[in-house]
């Protein structure tokens, strides 16, 4: 989809949690705010001339005040006093947006202002008594939160009230039009992937987020990189080889600490990628002095190319065209349709979002009877109300085992608690597993055709060998991509090299086919 161009100047947005705060739940205001476009172009009324702008100027302060004084509210423990001012601020607010017109010449900028301060509130991200927007995130600040009246109401708050590098989300993430496009694809197109996506993370979560809570980051980052990269599909590949639900090409993963372990390529394990990923941001953050987009421009289209642009281009943006304009239209996508999944993961009800309610807390289960987990997909159904069933989500927790393949008795398995007692009613004894054995142990027709001679030649051609000049850029994921009958670890070994770092001149050893 092509982004469309916005002037520099639009607001920023906070990107803080709202979908925890049901006791605050507000009608949505999408459709209000966006009767603020037509104000934009406004001429400013005469000087002395009485307009309809003063009436609801006066209206947007009663608004603003209603800010202070459930903040007051709450501090004093009156939490729902500081809901019902909240919620009468924000139908003044509503009211006085649908009435911004060119006749009235109102200035939206004085709207969306008063909307962003009720909206962090409305998300909890005040802490009691600093609810200043230059507040730095401390090692006190989880202790804080916790004991805000707020979040010790809804205990969910607390982990997406997260800052990065002590700025808020709202000094990074610009509401822009590449961003504004990316959150139509997500509502339109993609929604049904949105939806996956969140559902799978939801089952995951207690393998990622403890990693990126441990580095500093924000959740809402980690589930927009994921729905992104694989949707929250453990075992996904993409046709460059990025393989796991954070897509790490091989080379960048041997980098942060993914190998192979027993025969398992360690991209598969959802906590091991999480660890990999925020370390990943760590170091490309520091290297891009904390600037999210670009560090986000660098996983998807390499450190290497966003390096040296930001270093050509120093102190410009990543929508500036000098950066925005050299970089592919993959990774012109990319950024945006990222910080547009972690918006809506915080700001569902703003877009007419519902996101299902999801029970995602870990269990596990000992087989009384040897099964797969395509037999336990089966013998489990529609348990819990998954009308899908439960095969992506026992795949995830189990990225070592083969699904086809069966798990002997006393073995165990992840899987979300709420599947304990649909295991033992439904798959330790009676029709269901049994039904669930004999399809799995369908015996399918054997079709004998002639003998694969063709690739019995091929296959008995002797390997040879060749050299390769490193060209400045190159990677030895990228060489490997261009050669015939090798892979990464094979020319790594054959020539020695630890960590796959190369040098522009390097001649290597590559084997090929004759």
């Amino acid at each position: 989809m092509q982004a469309r161009k916005v002037p520099a100047s639009l607001p920023r947005v906070v990107l803080v949690s709202s979908k925890s705060l049901s006791s605050l739940s507000l009608l949505p205001l999408a459709a209000a705010i966006a009767v603020l476009a037509g104000c934009a172009g406004s001429p400013a009324p005469k000087a002395g001339a009485p307009t309809a702008v003063d009436a609801l100027y006066a209206q947007l302060d009663q608004a603003s005040k209603g800010y202070e004084t459930a903040i007051e509210q709450s501090r004093q423990g009156d939490t729902a006093g500081s809901a019902r001012t909240l919620d009468a601020s924000m139908n003044t607010l509503k009211d006085i947006a649908a009435r911004c017109t060119p006749a009235t010449a109102c200035d939206p900028q004085r709207v969306l202002s008063v909307y962003d301060r009720l909206l962090r509130l409305k998300d909890a991200s005040f802490i009691a008594g600093e609810e200043d927007d230059t507040i730095a995130e401390t090692p006190d600040t989880q202790t804080s939160l916790g004991t805000s009246p707020i979040s010790t109401a809804i205990p969910q708050v607390q982990r997406s009230v997260t800052m990065l590098r002590g700025q808020k989300l709202s000094d990074l993430v610009a509401m822009n039009g590449p961003v504004k496009a990316a959150l139509e694809m997500w509502l339109t197109q993609w929604r049904p992937q949105l939806m996956d996506a969140y559902v799978n993370y939801q089952y995951l979560r207690a393998q990622m987020w403890p990693e990126y809570q441990k580095a500093g980051l924000p959740e809402a980052v980690l589930f927009g990189i994921l729905a992104k990269e694989s949707g929250g599909k453990v075992h996904a590949v993409s046709r460059s080889g990025a393989s796991g639900p954070l897509q790490f090409m091989y080379a960048t993963g041997i980098r942060f600490g993914l190998s192979s372990a027993d025969g398992f390529d360690q991209r598969f394990d959802p906590q091991l990628a999480a660890r990999a990923n925020a370390a990943y941001l760590d170091e490309q953050l520091a290297q891009f002095n904390n600037n999210l987009e670009l560090t986000l421009g660098a996983y998807n289209a390499g450190e290497g190319r966003m390096r040296r642009l930001a270093q050509q281009y120093p102190g410009v943006d990543f929508y500036d065209p000098q950066i925005y304009n050299q970089l592919s239209p993959e990774t012109r996508e990319y950024v945006p349709m990222v910080l547009a999944a972690a918006w809506l993961f915080l700001h569902p009800e703003s877009y007419h979002l519902n996101f299902p309610k999801v029970d995602g807390v870990p269990g596990s289960i000992a087989l009384q009877r040897p099964a797969s987990i395509s037999e336990l997909t089966v013998c489990l159904g529609g348990a819990g109300g998954m009308n899908e069933g439960w095969f992506r989500t026992l795949r995830n927790l189990n990225p070592r085992l083969d699904p086809q393949v069966p798990q002997p008795t006393g073995s165990r398995l992840a899987v979300p608690v709420a599947l304990e007692k649909a295991y033992a009613a439904s798959c330790t004894s009676g029709p269901w597993p049994i039904l669930a054995n004999d399809l799995h142990t369908a015996v399918k027709p054997v079709v004998i055709g002639p003998p694969p001679v063709a690739a019995a030649v091929v296959a008995s051609r002797p390997h040879g060998t060749r050299s390769y000049k490193v060209r400045r850029g190159d990677t030895l994921a990228g060489i490997v991509r261009k050669l015939d009958c090798t892979n990464v670890e094979e020319v790594a070994k054959m020539n020695g090299i630890s960590g796959h770092h190369l040098s522009p001149g390097q001649t290597l050893k590559v084997p090929t086919c004759r």
